[in-house]
């Protein structure tokens, strides 16, 4: 049997966006000798892929929601048999570290974790930390953050800007150069988002498109994520207005379409504007305006800082708004040019390495202050 380093316990689970930088890190450690396992919800399970089978531990779990006293007793319970299922796991596999990545499915093994004294970071995608996280944030030894600010707030003195990790499969991706359209080539739009985001974006782009003059219609390629439900319907007025489109539920190569793109709309999920940044393409981000932590805002804002990206909120995006929007981006490739190599600028391709460093660092018993000073194990 190989010898390891020892074992690494990374705790992540209800959504793809939690279970993704996870597998990128789990890879990471894994080169670097380490024994990886997962700690998730059974929600997360379709995610796991990247992970060994025998690796993934499945415990209780539940998410907060509502007020209703009986639910709330309910939840706790099942967060407490979470709790002590990660303890009985937690003495069989004598973790140097455990690590989550947000997400009520989090609370149960970095809870059982700080009881037993084990080192714990959280990594945080969003520049607004998600409540499970602000929950935990006091209890662990290292908080690393993807567009967190390691010089203000509450907790800056053990933060670390680490980045967010991206997969593999944008990776792949980021040393595609982007090449801008110029009048007459085609001009590649690819849209997407969450279910919500690929329904609003299935009734406003098509409307927007059609108000474009026949020529610029012409140029496009639409590439476009939509519900199910709404597939045939954007497919078909795409159809109508003579304009070239791909549109699915799921495409399974969305970091190849980015690489493509010549202009990205999308939401602005912390793993979306990590990886529009990574590749680094031009885009107009619309958080989603029922975020309970506004977390999508403050995401597309730090890209539009850097001025690879355009914000609008949804809102204010209606369709003669985004025709003109879209106008500009065909008339104007240097400006494109400019935002996808700010995009770039901004991007943060070693992520998942210096989240490697700092998770070795504090399983080997260093401090975040002796981190921050240079200090490597």
């Amino acid at each position: 049997m190989m010898m390891t380093k020892g074992v690494i316990v990374l705790a992540a689970g209800g959504t793809g966006g939690h279970l993704f930088p996870a597998e990128a890190l789990a890879h990471e450690l894994t080169k670097d000798g380490y024994d990886v396992h997962l700690v998730t919800d059974k929600r997360a399970q379709r995610f796991v892929s990247g992970f060994d089978e025998n690796h993934v531990h499945v415990v209780r779990s539940a998410t907060i929601a509502g007020k209703n006293p009986i639910a709330l007793a309910k939840t706790f319970y099942s967060l407490w048999q979470g709790n002590l299922d990660c303890r009985k796991l937690f003495r069989r596999l004598n973790p140097k570290l455990v690590v989550g990545f947000g997400g009520y499915p989090t609370l149960p093994p970095l809870y059982a974790a700080s009881r037993m004294n084990i080192p714990t970071i959280i990594h945080e995608q969003n520049a607004v930390m998600g409540r499970a996280n602000k929950g935990l944030s006091a209890r662990v030894t290292a908080i690393a953050g993807g567009f967190l600010s390691a010089e203000s707030g509450t907790h800056a003195a053990k933060t670390v800007q680490t980045g967010n990790p991206v997969r593999p499969s944008v990776m792949a991706q980021t040393n595609v150069a982007y090449k801008p359209s110029v009048e007459p080539d085609v001009f590649r739009l690819l849209v997407f988002g969450g279910s919500q985001g690929a329904q609003y974006f299935s009734t406003v782009v098509p409307a927007a498109i059609a108000l474009l003059e026949i020529d610029e219609r012409e140029r496009l390629f639409v590439t476009q994520q939509a519900r199910p439900e709404d597939e045939v319907i954007c497919r078909k007025a795409y159809e109508k207005l003579g304009v070239k489109a791909q549109v699915a539920p799921f495409f399974g190569n969305l970091p190849e379409m980015m690489a493509q793109a010549h202009f990205v709309l999308s939401r602005s999920g912390a793993s979306t504007v990590s990886e529009i940044a990574a590749i680094g393409r031009p885009s107009l981000l619309v958080p989603f305006p029922f975020a309970l932590d506004h977390d999508q805002a403050a995401n597309a804002e730090a890209l539009a800082k850097a001025g690879g990206g355009e914000v609008i909120r949804q809102a204010e995006l209606k369709p003669e708004k985004l025709a003109k929007i879209l106008i500009a981006a065909l008339n104007e490739p240097q400006r494109l040019a400019d935002m996808a190599a700010r995009a770039k600028s901004s991007g943060r391709p070693d992520a998942t390495r210096l989240l490697a460093d700092l998770v070795e660092a504090i399983a080997a018993g260093l401090s975040v202050s002796d981190y921050k000073q240079g200090k490597r194990v």
